[in-house]
């Protein structure tokens, strides 16, 4: 009768897992990126590029050239910013033509900087609903150079660049041409608890942080999770399925569930992060949704 109420448990407390955390959602993918409508041309112009967009207010002659980029990159082109906590992490931004890694940082602040770069159509107000525990401060920017402190501070934003950089040292992992191989013995834990899902840049063997390890453009709100072993094609011990995320971030990342106690948004953070992972603490919590 143990053995039966046991296993009872078990399936139980697997479908409240599932119901829980794997879902999916009515509204497109694209979230924010859809651009009051204008889709994927308000980045990438079919024609003309940003001319064609007409949102060329600086002159670049590598404009729309590359990945038919519609904004405008001009005044970002070899400026340098100072990220970070004390802007110890400075980058200079490359054009399009670059083959660099953190090209895509000049792309990203052509629409999220605001200081710089104009020509952006945003708001600068996060795009999604908030949930109550944010409390009454729902205008949540979106403009990295222009955030409602001094313009053209970058030091309350999260480092990125050639100088933001992985190297295992707060974890026991290596690193194996660019990529954090998660395979000793709490990394290992921690890959099968939440797994890694951050994309980091190569910059000749070293693993760069840009934007784009963080978050993924092209879909804001669900991480679609494959269970499955490292050098497989997975990337993550936990069930299969769409998981719910927010801000275009890679992984499980959900800040407006019910639970009080989850752990999942710092998760996603411990992924670089491993000093003050529970693996490496201790802890036998994992991954709490």
């Amino acid at each position: 009768m143990k053995k039966v109420l046991f296993v009872l448990l078990a399936v139980v407390a697997v479908a409240g897992f599932a119901m829980a955390q794997i879902g999916t959602v009515s509204t497109d993918s694209l979230g924010a990126h859809l651009n009051y409508g204008r889709g994927c041309t308000a980045c990438h112009a079919p024609h003309s590029g940003v001319y064609g967009n007409g949102a060329a207010k600086t002159p670049y002659a590598q404009a729309g050239v590359h990945a038919l980029w519609g904004q405008d990159l001009g005044s970002l082109v070899g400026q340098t910013l100072n990220f970070g906590d004390s802007g110890k992490w400075p980058e200079t931004l490359v054009g399009l033509d670059s083959t660099g890694v953190d090209r895509n940082i000049t792309e990203c602040l052509s629409c999220h900087d605001g200081n710089l770069a104009k020509g952006a159509m945003m708001k600068n107000a996060v795009y999604e609903p908030l949930p109550s525990t944010y409390g009454t401060y729902n205008t949540i920017p979106t403009l990295l150079g222009n955030d409602g402190t001094s313009a053209g501070n970058y030091l309350n934003d999260h480092p990125v660049g050639l100088q933001a950089t992985i190297d295992c040292t707060e974890w026991d992992c290596v690193v194996v041409n660019g990529k954090p191989q998660m395979t000793g013995t709490n990394s290992a834990k921690f890959y099968q608890n939440y797994g890694f899902f951050v994309n980091l840049g190569n910059n000749a063997g070293v693993a760069t942080v840009t934007c784009t390890t963080c978050h993924h453009q092209h879909v804001q709100n669900i991480s679609v999770v494959t269970q499955g072993l490292q050098a497989a094609k997975g990337n993550s011990g936990l069930p299969s399925g769409t998981y719910l995320t927010m801000f275009f971030v890679r992984g499980p990342y959900n800040p407006a569930n019910t639970n009080p106690g989850s752990n999942q948004v710092a998760q996603f953070c411990r992924q670089c992060h491993g000093g003050d992972a529970n693996e490496m603490n201790g802890s036998t919590m994992g991954t709490q949704f």
